[in-house]
């Protein structure tokens, strides 16, 4: 470039890059038609459908790509409240009781905003000292929740799928397998396991493991003497058992494993054990959650998912471990462009414990609800919960519904079987009263497949899920069985 054409350049750029740089009262417009857009929302949240079924679902978006010039913040606003927000379920809400829901209280998103504000880093201990040591609290927090002793460590990690696939990595370091172990390496959980398990195991480069399926009983628990048996026949047969993997709260039935009887068992047979527990972790919170998963303090690793027992928004889910040294050592690394960053010997960073480097810090979202709050309310919150599933399985056999086993947690199974009626034609008559509860919208109920019968679920877990949620939602079962042909 000539002389002066680079600085003239540069100027020009700097002009045109200036509306990242918002001013006080550029921001005050945008700030306050975002809190506008967000107290329209929760003015009507009890109103709102659980799921709003709607045709057009969301295909606005499409009218309005990216391009070179923005939109005005008036349609931006109406386009996220039509497309975005208002189809599908409505997560927010104490109607969704389809899965478990993904909480949101009030408090999280304000420690959200205030971390993409800030934009701390929370990946080293060097570059954002407040934000680890913040998560390290509230690791430490979770041990003592579970627990775990002093040398324990963990990660927040965005949810229970890669919490649970860090487990696994830390479980096979610790067990020092290589690739050529793999064939032999056998694993051992239920058909109930969630399937991000699964999935992990082969993401982990271990898809050529043993997985053994153990027996469950008639509560859809993990059965110990079952387990016991399946890996003699392993090591009968030459096989390297290496991990058990327990359930505490199922997605399908909300089933707990009995923790103790398959602790005693993974200990005896020096296998790493692993309690997913990211449904229903946070339940030890009360007494009756505390006495279900006895046994979960002698585990080496459990996943509990905030943005589910604690009500946090979407993308929390906590790994802690009890030795924090295996969790290190399968997740070392080095990086000559990072050689500034010194190691904090009484901080274990969140790049030294995960995947990730560059990550959120989603510390904020969880410590600012429970330094404000205390952790009284979200007990009390759990133990509605709980209640509320007994209630609603109370009512809804009294409505003529078929009902599952009594609740672990808090999440029911039902079905309408009309006296004389095949398998075939009661799974029909279910499947249709789910797709009729959803095209009605005013609750959002959930099925899954259970020993061959369509079977209907209720989970309970959203803070704003009260009794009378339970009571319309059996009001809308009632009126769908008897339009039932």
């Amino acid at each position: 470039m000539a002389e002066g054409e680079l600085e003239e350049r540069l100027r020009r750029l700097e002009r045109a890059a200036r509306p990242l740089e918002p001013g006080a009262s550029r921001r005050r417009r945008l700030r306050d038609a975002v809190i506008a857009s967000s107290e329209r929302f929760l003015r009507r949240i009890d109103h709102i459908k659980g799921f709003d079924d709607v045709a057009h679902r969301g295909i606005g978006l499409l009218e309005h790509p990216i391009s070179a010039d923005g939109l005005a913040l008036e349609n931006v606003i109406e386009l996220i409240e039509r497309d975005v927000v208002a189809p599908g379920a409505a997560t927010a809400t104490g109607r969704h009781l389809a899965y478990i829901p993904g909480g949101g209280i009030y408090h999280s998103a304000l420690g959200d905003f205030l971390a993409a504000v800030t934009n701390k880093y929370s990946g080293i201990f060097f570059t954002g000292p407040g934000p680890v040591r913040m998560e390290n609290m509230l690791i430490r927090w979770v041990a003592d929740l579970v627990g775990y002793p002093p040398g324990a460590g963990g990660n927040i990690a965005s949810g229970g799928s890669i919490a649970n696939l860090t487990a696994i990595a830390t479980a096979r370091h610790a067990h020092g397998l290589r690739a050529a172990d793999y064939p032999r390496a056998a694993i051992y959980l239920t058909s109930q396991a969630h399937h991000c398990i699964e999935k992990a195991l082969q993401l982990a480069g271990m898809a050529e493991a043993q997985v053994r399926h153990v027996a469950i009983d008639a509560g859809y628990r993990m059965r110990p003497e079952a387990l016991a048996q399946a890996i003699a026949a392993d090591r009968a047969q030459g096989l390297k058992p290496w991990l058990v993997i327990a359930a505490a709260g199922t997605t399908d039935t909300g089933a707990v494993d009995p923790l103790e009887a398959i602790a005693d068992i993974a200990r005896r047979e020096r296998c790493w054990f692993h309690v997913d527990a990211a449904y229903g972790g946070f339940f030890l919170l009360t007494d009756q959650g505390r006495a279900a998963l006895r046994g979960i303090e002698r585990s080496d690793s459990a996943v509990l998912d905030p943005h589910k027992g604690l009500f946090l928004p979407y993308g929390s889910g906590v790994l802690v471990v009890r030795d924090a040294a295996p969790l290190m050592a399968s997740h070392d690394y080095a990086g000559s462009y990072m050689q500034d960053a010194a190691r904090e010997p009484t901080e274990i960073s969140p790049a030294d414990a995960s995947p990730e480097l560059s990550r959120h810090f989603r510390g904020l979202r969880m410590w600012l609800p429970l330094v404000l709050l205390g952790t009284a309310p979200f007990s009390a919150a759990l133990e509605e919960k709980l209640l509320l599933a007994r209630y609603f399985r109370r009512e809804i056999e009294l409505a003529g519904y078929e009902v599952g086993p009594e609740p672990d947690l808090s999440i029911v199974t039902y079905r309408w079987v009309p006296p004389g009626a095949s398998l075939e034609r009661v799974n029909a008559l279910n499947q249709a009263i789910v797709e009729g509860a959803r095209r009605d919208g005013r609750v959002f109920l959930s099925s899954t497949m259970l020993d061959g019968r369509f079977t209907l679920r209720m989970a309970s877990l959203a803070f704003r899920t009260h009794r009378r949620t339970m009571d319309l939602a059996v009001r809308v079962l009632r009126e769908l069985a008897a339009m039932s042909p």
